[in-house]
């Protein structure tokens, strides 16, 4: 093992990133490659960039030559780039960074096999990214902390957003099929997952490009089936109407968790017409009371961005409104970034920069006390959690997240008593809450409280969400 040549991967961006790093890692694995945190004992480096929106293309860039910067002072013989940012720019990065050895572009993942085996190589390795589609047959070694895995569903996206660059990049939707999911989730099982997170850039419109166009909940309700998956949970869900099987399988299937992540975007009608949603505000009030109505405890997560071109004062309150008005459990803000080659990208009326960052702060104001809200609710309740290990946080408490948190964007549950092993499933007493995180005590598997010293058991409260005026 000592002999073995070392790999060292950045990855940036997206969870759909995420699992095309582990694709590499899986290849650098067959090659014999054995994998170091510290970059500075690595002969090859994997920078896996990200080319969304302006902030986390720079990102990508100070990482290419801070990792460029080692061969100065490291082991390093070899500085690949892959993933969205070569993929995009790749003539540009080939000219203005002669420290990268070999570019490959956003679906070339597989091509690291051969990059890693010859000396002599063709630097530029960017290929089409429509040849490409994952499969169960991949390999994956798995990053993600405790028993929880992404499960990325399809590539590619066939809507016409008029701020997003990544169909440009990223190609037509390409879904993969029922039965190539349902292998990989077995396997993913027999390494210990109990918990997919289904992933692609347009989740709702999985299956369309396939023959028979089976549907995200006949794909939910068969990954549900896999013996020893626990949790089935969805990601990346376009806000268009829901069909009554996805309801139904979200509201009564015992597996697939009662959460979604849709990301709205915004609600003022004409914001959304400018930025190319193919519905207007009405149907996001629609959709949510929709839910709230027919999903039993339901939490909803969702992201906005404001600063879009052309956003007045008057469609920021709108959006404001909304967000109360919606009370979501979780969400995220994003500021506008200029792309070129988008339709928004090519727009005047342009937001101030100042103005837009104080929208970014009122609204996550506003979002605050809602969310320190349902989390206060949550004191005295008993939830399932999955257990993750030991806090990076807290020497001596254990941490995990209860169904209603996803993997790194919701917040975690700190286990402050009691003993469990990362995977399990447990019920927890919930003691406290902060405006994003919980602290419970662990139930013993019988699923009885034991008083930590000098502790009283908080009062069993039942919770039942708001459910809204149609």
């Amino acid at each position: 093992m000592g002999d073995a040549r070392t790999i060292h991967f950045v990855s940036l961006g997206c969870a759909k990133n995420r699992v095309d790093t582990e694709v590499m890692l899986g290849v650098s694995g067959l090659e014999g490659f054995r994998h170091v945190d510290d970059p500075t004992e690595a002969e090859v480096i994997v920078v896996n960039t990200c080319g969304f929106i302006g902030p986390a293309k720079e990102e990508s860039v100070d990482t290419i030559l801070e990792m460029a910067a080692l061969r100065d002072q490291g082991r390093l013989e070899r500085l690949v780039v892959a993933g969205c940012l070569s993929q995009r720019y790749p003539e540009q990065l080939a000219e203005e960074m002669p420290e990268v050895d070999v570019f490959l572009g956003s679906s070339d993942m597989l091509k690291l096999g051969p990059v890693l085996r010859q000396d002599q190589v063709e630097r530029m390795q960017v290929g089409n990214p429509a040849d490409y589609t994952m499969r169960a047959t991949d390999p994956r070694v798995l990053t993600q902390r405790g028993h929880s895995a992404y499960l990325k569903i399809a590539e590619g996206c066939n809507r016409s957003c008029s701020f997003c660059a990544i169909p440009s990049f990223r190609g037509k939707q390409r879904s993969r099929r029922v039965e190539d999911l349902v292998a990989e989730a077995e396997q993913l099982v027999e390494r210990g997952v109990v918990e997919v997170c289904l992933i692609s850039q347009d989740t709702i419109a999985y299956g369309r490009d396939l023959d028979g166009r089976p549907s995200l909940a006949t794909l939910a309700a068969a990954l549900a089936e896999v013996p020893g998956l626990r949790w089935v949970r969805l990601h990346y869900l376009y806000p268009e109407t829901l069909t009554r099987d996805l309801v139904d399988v979200l509201a009564h299937h015992p597996k697939v968790l009662p959460y979604i992540d849709m990301p709205l975007q915004h609600a003022s009608t004409p914001m959304l017409r400018r930025m190319k949603r193919g519905h207007g505000g009405k149907r996001l009030y629609e959709l949510v009371d929709k839910l709230r109505k027919n999903v039993p405890d339901l939490v909803f997560r969702s992201s906005f961005i404001v600063g879009h071109p052309g956003e007045t004062d008057e469609d920021f309150r709108e959006l404001v409104d909304f967000v109360k008005w919606a009370e979501l459990d979780h969400l995220g803000v994003f500021l506008y970034s200029p792309e070129e080659g988008t339709a928004s990208g090519a727009m005047d009326d342009l937001v101030p920069a100042k103005v837009a960052r104080a929208r970014h702060r009122e609204l996550m104001r506003a979002q605050r006390p809602i969310s320190r809200a349902k989390m206060k609710a949550r004191i005295g309740t008993e939830l399932e959690v999955l257990v993750d290990g030991q806090s990076d946080e807290h020497e001596y408490l254990l941490e995990g997240r209860w169904w209603g948190q996803a993997p790194e964007v919701d917040g975690k549950i700190y286990l402050s008593n009691g003993d469990a092993s990362p995977g399990e499933i447990r019920k927890a007493l919930v003691t406290n809450a902060a405006d994003y995180d919980l602290v419970a005590d662990l139930l013993t598997p019988e699923g009885e409280w034991v008083a930590p010293p000098g502790a009283k058991r908080p009062r069993r409260r039942k919770v039942q969400l708001r459910t809204l005026a149609g």
